[in-house]
């Protein structure tokens, strides 16, 4: 499966999120063609209620834990509860 396919799978397996987007943005690095390596996450989810940023970035990270292991090189997340993504 591909990276950016597993990414979404098992945020959206994690997660009861009213967005999720998951880019691969190797693209804009000095990486071969094709390279699933630098992916920007923005995950909206009302389970981020009450968690700071550092708790809400370790709990991905978890969850994605095989993925970092595999070969991702960069992990942009933009976590946001429903109220902070309306602001």
């Amino acid at each position: 499966m591909p990276v950016k396919a597993a990414i979404e799978s098992k945020l959206g397996a994690a997660y009861q999120s009213e967005l999720l987007a998951v880019e691969n943005e190797s693209h804009k690095h000095s990486v071969p063609p094709n390279s699933e390596t630098h992916f920007k996450v923005t995950l909206v989810s009302g389970q981020f209620e009450g968690e700071n940023k550092v708790k809400r970035h370790q709990a991905i990270y978890k969850v994605l834990n095989d993925e970092i292991q595999g070969g991702v090189h960069a992990l942009a997340l933009h976590l946001y509860t429903p109220d902070e993504w309306q602001a």
